[in-house]
């Protein structure tokens, strides 16, 4: 016999219309009150003959019926069900204990399914209906348990706002020529359920970030606390009591001035709002929609979240979002930065053994003393910051991509003229062995590509420093005298310790030698050309 759950209304209503209530004639009959009260004949007749027996008479008035003649009545109508439950729960009650480690499974088998169950009972000899099964292996064996939940109070207006990334659906991207998943980072204020919804196709700290700054302009003002799930660019390690932002979200926060407190790992419950309101930017805005690229997709969206979502009628605060967001919450905002947000560089870099760190493409110099460290770096628009423990280290100017900035005094003071082809101090240094060896590296150095000579340069400081200043000194005199610029000159003189040595000039010869001949024999003289007479000429001179 199938059950079915009798109603304390059901009953009052039978027996109301049976002693005439609503009704100026004579008292209806069993067709007519079944027909009123929406329940079978049969039925109504053992209300009737229940009501009855309890004592009630047609006579009696309508205020007879209370609560204790009802209960009388239905103790007579209800079918005979122990605990209040049938034949079929009463057969399952023995298998129990099977039901519980079939549902709960054990180190070997896995939890099974109630189909399953029911399966394994009909081998046995246990044959119920499939809903019977269903509610005991929830009631009684733990089947599907669900945990109870409380409704937490909104708070006060102007303080939380909920935040939560949502995959919305696929996206031409016109700068790649490719469909890409477009994601939903979606706010909502916890006391007026307002919203605002930005699209992106990355999830990184940049995209969270730029949607945070779309969103204070589009409410006027920022939250005290966003509530973010435990997304990657805003937490780095997620804990239930102590989570650790990341260094980039808490630059933000420190620069805008709110603060986080991120939801616990796999607790939709912590944020409830923005989880709902996921579902509803799907289903009423992207659903059905089509946009030609993420941009016109943005425009439309602020549209919508002002003019659809802002005045639709909310089912749990029973008024328009937008409404409730001005009267009461953008006035409690916090102001906007009076400085828009540079968003830096944020990164973990490594000292080379060249002195140098690299940030943004860029390299800079930092001192001998952190070769091999590492550090911490911010570059943002203007800056490049290096940090030890929270403890500055260096800060230079920021650089293109490709770019260099290096101080000369972070360098070995030995190697920094050479790597920063300072011409002036290599030659100040070479001056202060000597004057004529700080002329000589000038000479050496009096070309149109003056750096490639430096060797030179520091060659002749090789000099200074294995045979002194002095011989030096005294060469470049010589050298200079003679006006030979060269340093494998200076090596050479140096080498025969001929510096000091002064140079033997070319003289003429002592006397006659064996071959030796006057410069008379060596004249030869001159002879004159005269004119020959033409034969031609002469002979016709003849012939007359």
């Amino acid at each position: 016999m199938a059950f079915r759950e009798v109603s304390v209304y059901e009953v009052r209503e039978v027996l109301r219309v049976w002693l005439g209530a609503g009704s100026a004639g004579p008292a209806p009959g069993l067709r007519t009150i079944a027909a009123r009260s929406g329940v079978d004949r049969k039925t109504v007749r053992r209300y009737v003959e229940a009501a009855q027996a309890a004592g009630l008479r047609r006579s009696d008035p309508p205020e007879r019926i209370d609560d204790e003649l009802v209960g009388a009545v239905l103790e007579t109508v209800r079918p005979a069900r122990p605990a209040g439950h049938g034949a079929a729960w009463e057969a399952l009650v023995p298998f129990e204990e099977q039901i519980r480690a079939w549902v709960n499974g054990d180190g070997e088998t896995k939890p099974l399914s109630v189909t399953k169950i029911e399966i394994l009972l009909t081998r046995q000899g246990c044959t119920v209906p499939y809903r019977t099964l269903h509610r005991f292996a929830t009631e009684r064996c733990g089947f599907g348990s669900r945990e109870t939940t409380v409704r937490v109070v909104d708070g006060d207006p102007g303080v939380e706002c909920q935040l939560d990334f949502a995959y919305m659906g696929m996206l031409d991207d016109p700068d790649t020529g490719r469909r890409r998943k477009v994601h939903a980072l979606i706010f909502t204020a916890v006391y007026s359920r307002h919203q605002f919804v930005w699209l992106t196709f990355s999830q990184t700290l940049t995209a969270v970030i730029a949607g945070c700054e779309a969103a204070w302009g589009f409410f006027g003002g920022v939250f005290a606390v966003i509530i973010p799930d435990n997304l990657k660019p805003v937490v780095n390690q997620a804990d239930q009591f102590s989570p650790v932002l990341s260094s980039g979200w808490l630059d933000y926060s420190q620069h805008v001035g709110f603060g986080t407190d991120p939801a616990r790992v796999r607790s939709p419950k912590d944020k409830p709002k923005v989880e709902r309101a996921v579902q509803y930017v799907r289903g009423n805005f992207w659903a059905g929609e089509r946009f030609t690229d993420l941009a016109d997709a943005q425009d439309r969206v602020v549209r919508w979240c002002a003019e659809t979502a802002g005045m639709r009628m909310h089912g749990t605060i029973c008024a328009r979002p937008l409404e409730v967001f001005i009267a009461d919450e953008q006035p409690k905002l916090l102001p906007l930065p009076a400085v828009a947000y540079d968003p830096p560089i944020l990164k973990t870099v490594k000292v080379h053994k060249d002195f140098h760190a690299e940030i943004g493409k860029a390299l800079y110099s930092l001192p001998g003393q952190w070769i091999g460290s590492t550090l911490d770096a911010r570059a943002d628009r203007e800056l490049v910051k290096f940090y030890h423990r929270g403890q500055l280290v260096k800060a230079h100017p920021r650089q293109p991509a490709g770019g260099r900035h290096t101080d000369p005094s972070d360098l070995p003071e030995h190697k920094a003229g050479y790597a920063m082809r300072d011409l002036d101090t290599l030659v100040a240094t070479c001056a202060g062995h000597g004057p004529n060896i700080g002329i000589y590296a000038e000479r050496i150095l009096d070309d149109p590509l003056p750096w490639t000579r430096m060797r030179s340069v520091y060659g002749l400081l090789g000099l200074v420093k294995r045979y002194g200043a002095g011989p030096v000194e005294a060469a470049c005199d010589t050298a200079l005298t003679l006006d030979v610029i060269s340093v494998r000159k200076i090596t050479s003189m140096l080498e025969r310790a001929t510096e000091t040595t002064p140079p033997a000039l070319p003289a003429a010869g002592a006397g006659p030698t064996r071959f030796t001949r006057d410069p008379s024999e060596f004249a030869t003289p001159r002879t004159h050309l005269h004119a020959v007479p033409n034969s031609d000429h002469t002979s016709q001179e003849r012939n007359r």
